[in-house]
């Protein structure tokens, strides 16, 4: 357990991505089995391990120190984990340092109270280090800025393997991951993928400009744009999918290989063809038209879904192309191949649950511009551009697939709240609630934890100690005098926000140290935007 603690300290620490595969790279070399696979699977988000609620950690300090002493602590550094890793009373040389394996078997059978008891000696036998990963493992909070795919391709790299090779079994394996590390070890072959539905890598796409550049367009490149080497899409604004359906078994992916299919079974129910769709996750409204993802996310990470969630906002699937028909794997074919199977299998479908994602007719760079920043729906990001020549090849290859999103819109907001962040942003007020002007008053309609600079956090974090003006536990209220320029992708109404309206995507695109704050936005300037 010390060494995955201070392979996660290094994580946190270590802002580069270069260095955090590195790391983990490292770490699985190292480490001894069963303990490396345990931590993959904590990496990936694959450990489906009991965790214990914050109340019975809070209750086990409370036996230690006093509880005001801890309340002050825990203000002052804001994440519990980390405030519990320092100040508990531990008596060195009581206690041996677990091994991660050992925690992991213990918990899988231990009761709450043999948890919290077990718990309590674990500690004992923990660095500060050590503490504070074994409270991250079991609360499930990691936060360590490294994704399922990342970790992934630092297994790829140990192994000397295509990450795709690992992807493509990845489901039919299980913690902690014996014949994955055997394979590549060189003691065994590769586990055999003979599992039905499987999972394929996607194929991902890069900004058509760089992102510094999004905001303020101004210049482009067009030349390359034309109607006879590029295919047009929309971008629709869902959740990027991969429909399975092979020999009986019907499956559901996110692109990162999150197996969703439990939380939309009336799709999964309808997916009747036999091969494998990439496309995008959206759901109806009322009318029967694309509704927004606010009520897309309404059916996200639930482990039940009810008959009245699935009549009020039905899934479907916007198909865009197709990696297997029937048998036949067709990723190597050009995109133009493919596209005209796809609209073949989606014309024999003949089913509201499965549609095709239309293309986009234009004639030049200056025609594409128009319909990307007038859209059909306000449910479209921006359109997206696929050489008609492309194989589909796994992973963010350079030249094929470009995104380009709509500008994004901008708003004048005043700070109102500030919250500490965590890990790394533990000492910093981070997370920053604004508001507009409704009459006379100001309505919080958003909270954004990025867009600026480690400079600019800091500014910001000393605005906040010296204007707060009242205290909520981590929270401060601060004096209404800060404007924020806001940027994000779409608004939508919303009942469950006082101010009725929910935000896509907010971040800071500037601070506006130059602006009074009786000159920001109002309320009405927002409603109007959703019509937009």
């Amino acid at each position: 357990m010390q060494a995955f603690g201070a392979l996660l300290e290094k994580l946190v620490l270590t802002p580069q991505r270069n260095g955090k595969l590195a790391l983990i790279e490292t770490y699985l070399r190292d480490a001894p089995d069963p303990d490396r696979g345990w931590a993959l699977a904590t990496l990936t988000g694959s450990l489906d391990l009991k965790s214990l609620k914050p109340a019975a950690i809070q209750r086990l300090i409370a036996e230690r120190m006093d509880p005001e002493l801890f309340r002050l602590s825990y203000d002052f550094v804001g994440d519990l984990a980390e405030t519990v890793s320092l100040v508990w009373p531990s008596t060195h040389g009581t206690n041996r340092a677990p091994l991660l394996s050992e925690i992991i078997d213990a918990l899988d059978t231990a009761t709450k109270p043999e948890a919290e008891r077990r718990l309590a000696q674990w500690l004992n036998g923990l660095d500060t280090t050590g503490r504070w990963a074994l409270l991250k493992l079991i609360t499930g909070g990691l936060r360590i800025g490294v994704s399922e795919r990342m970790a992934k391709q630092a297994l790829a790299a140990y192994g000397r393997v295509p990450v795709e090779d690992i992807e493509e079994i990845w489901h039919g394996i299980a913690p902690p991951y014996a014949s994955l590390f055997d394979w590549l070890d060189g003691r065994s072959d590769k586990p055999v993928a003979d599992f039905a539905a499987r999972f394929r890598s996607v194929m991902l796409a890069h900004p058509l400009f760089e992102k510094a550049e999004r905001l303020a367009q101004s210049e482009t490149a067009p030349e390359f744009l034309t109607p006879d080497a590029f295919a047009a899409e929309w971008k629709f604004d869902g959740i990027r999918v991969q429909a399975v359906s092979e020999n009986g078994t019907r499956r559901l992916y996110t692109r990162t290989g999150d197996d969703i299919s439990r939380t939309f079974p009336d799709l999964v129910a309808a997916l009747s063809f036999e091969g494998a769709l990439d496309g995008e996750l959206l759901v109806r409204g009322p009318d029967g038209a694309m509704a927004s993802f606010n009520d897309l996310q309404q059916r996200l990470n639930r482990k039940t879904v009810t008959k009245a969630q699935m009549d009020a906002a039905p899934a479907y699937l916007c198909a865009y192309d197709a990696l297997q028909i029937g048998e036949q794997d067709i990723r190597a074919l050009r995109f133009r191949e493919r596209r005209a199977a796809l609209e073949t299998l989606v014309a024999k479908q003949n089913s509201d649950r499965v549609m095709l994602s239309p293309l986009i007719a234009y004639t030049d760079f200056e025609s594409l511009a128009a319909a990307r920043q007038a859209p059909p729906s306000p449910s479209i990001e921006g359109v997206m551009l696929k050489r008609w020549d492309s194989p589909y090849l796994a992973g963010r290859v350079t030249g094929h697939w470009f995104k380009w999103k709509r500008d994004p819109f901008l708003v004048d907001a005043v700070l109102l709240y500030a919250q500490r962040g965590h890990g790394k942003r533990s000492g910093f007020y981070s997370d920053f609630t604004f508001g507009v002007w409704k009459d006379e008053y100001l309505t919080p309609v958003g909270k954004a934890y990025f867009g600026f600079t480690d400079e600019e956090l800091k500014e910001l974090d000393k605005f906040v100690r010296t204007h707060t003006i009242d205290r909520f536990g981590p929270v401060r209220s601060v004096e209404p005098k800060l404007v924020l320029e806001v940027a994000f992708e779409g608004l939508q109404r919303s009942p469950r926000h006082k101010s009725g309206v929910a935000m896509r995507f907010p971040r800071i695109h500037r601070i506006r140290w130059d602006k009074p704050a009786n000159e920001a936005d109002t309320l009405e300037t927002l409603e109007k935007m959703i019509e937009m």
